[in-house]
Order: structure tokens, then C-alpha cells, then sequence
């Protein structure tokens, strides 16, 4: 039984390896445009569902992680400026970070959404500028790298680390092995 992961994201695919799965990488074309009058958990369960649903395999994982503030969902910046606007808005204040799972086999869809509520610090320009110089804010959900130098705008987690950083490794886990997907140590997979 093969394990496909249908996302391109790097994070991702480091994340799911530490649950010592095989598994290979096919990237889906999904249009990720949020839909009028969506909410948040229904865009990352739905495009999560969708990335899962456009690659075939025995067992394929897609996710979809999503910034939330006030009700607006924050996607990844198109440009530096949008990005400092995006830290801006969670200066000093406390957001959501929501990921949408879905695990797709040949007769079984399950998916799952997770949040994690992150305050940020209360930022200056000269933090946001060296920050944005870094360029590390580009193609991250909330202009922010948590695994990264982003760590330092983050003042306190209330949920799952991994689910900030784009895949929550618990109920990931949970929704592979109700697949029938084998979880094995490292060691173990090194021996492969």
C-alpha cells in the first residue's frame, strides 16, 4: 500500500517523515481561491479534500493550512508589502492557525481540521523590516516561519506546534494508522 503525499510543501514532507512512513510526493493542481462567504474551516477541509482527491494512490494525504484573524483567512503574501501588512495585523494580538487534513484511499475519505492559536509579539519597523529581509515570509501561510526565525515574533502556542508549521503530526497519525497506514520508528525505516 503506498502512501502519496499530494502537497510540494517542503515542511510538510519533513513533517510526515518523522512519523516514518514511506512515501512519495505528487504535487495536485487545486485551485486554492477562497470561495464567497466561506469560513475558514470549510476552505481548508475543502481544499485539503481537493489536493487529497487530484492525485490517485492507494492512500493520499492532502493538507491545507490557513491563518485566521477576526474572521479573515490570511493565505500566503503575493509580494513583501502584502507580507508586512500581514504581520501588522497579528502585531500584539492573538491568531489561529487552521489545517485541514484529508486522508483519500479507494473506499474511505476522512479528514480532520486543527487550530492553533498563536500570539504574536507586539512587532516595531525595525523588527518587521529585518524579519521581511530575511525572506523567509514568502510562500508561508501568515507571512511567518515558525521553524524558522519567525519563532522570535512568537510570543505563546495554545495547540499543536507541528499543525503551525503545516501539518499537525498527532491527528495526522491518527487518520493514517484508521487507513491502514503503519507508523514505524526511525530506526526502523532506516533499516528499510
Amino acid at each position: 500500500m503506498q502512501l502519496v503525499l499530494a502537497s510540494g510543501s517542503p515542511r510538510r514532507k519533513e513533517l510526515l517523515s518523522h512519523l516514518g512512513v514511506d512515501f512519495v510526493v505528487r504535487i495536485p493542481q487545486v485551485d486554492e481561491s477562497v470561495k464567497a462567504h466561506e469560513l475558514p474551516e470549510q476552505y481548508v477541509r475543502r481544499v485539503a479534500s481537493a489536493k487529497a482527491e487530484a492525485i490517485g494512490g492507494d492512500v493520499v494525504l492532502g493538507a491545507d493550512t490557513c491563518v485566521v484573524l477576526d474572521g479573515q483567512i490570511y493565505g500566503k503574501p503575493y509580494d513583501l508589502k502584502h507580507a508586512e501588512a500581514m504581520l501588522w495585523d497579528f502585531s500584539g494580538k492573538v491568531h489561529t492557525v487552521m489545517t485541514g487534513i484529508a486522508i483519500q484511499t479507494r473506499n474511505l475519505l476522512l479528514r480532520e481540521v486543527v487550530r492553533t492559536n498563536v500570539e504574536f509579539v507586539s512587532l516595531d519597523q525595525s523588527l518587521v523590516d529585518w524579519y521581511l529581509n530575511l525572506g523567509e515570509s514568502s510562500d508561508k501561510a501568515g507571512a511567518y516561519a515558525l521553524q524558522g526565525a519567525g519563532s522570535s515574533l512568537v510570543k505563546a502556542i495554545d495547540g499543536s506546534h507541528s499543525n503551525v508549521i503545516g501539518l499537525p503530526l498527532v491527528e495526522t497519525a491518527s487518520l493514517l494508522t484508521q487507513a491502514g497506514v503503519t507508523l514505524r520508528s526511525s530506526s526502523e525505516s532506516n533499516k528499510l
